[in-house]
């Protein structure tokens, strides 16, 4: 019965060992899961202020043009709309 209960400390060793390493692994990739994740954000982030930015521009871009004298007036006609007074014609049939 005593060679039974003999503990093999080798083997517990090496157990002990993978152990150790094993938290150790998972303590790193954790925080290297979270930095990635974090990172691919980031990027994404980017993107999108890059074409908010863009868009800006493009609006600060219009607002110039529509201050412009005579710029309101061309806009309400593209729409259609004529001034008071002034007769609108239809044209139908025109191939565009």
């Amino acid at each position: 019965m005593h060679a039974r209960s003999r503990i093999r400390w080798d083997r517990l060793g090496r157990w002990a060992l993978i152990g150790v390493f094993a938290l150790v692994l998972y303590l790193y990739i954790g925080p290297a899961i979270s930095w990635i994740k974090t990172y691919r954000e980031a990027g994404r982030q980017r993107a999108a202020v890059a074409e908010l930015r863009a868009e800006n521009g493009k609006l600060r871009q219009r607002r110039r043009e529509l201050t412009e004298k005579g710029a309101l007036e061309r806009e309400a006609r593209k729409l259609g709309m004529v001034k008071a007074g002034e007769r609108a014609y239809i044209i139908e049939g025109l191939g565009r």
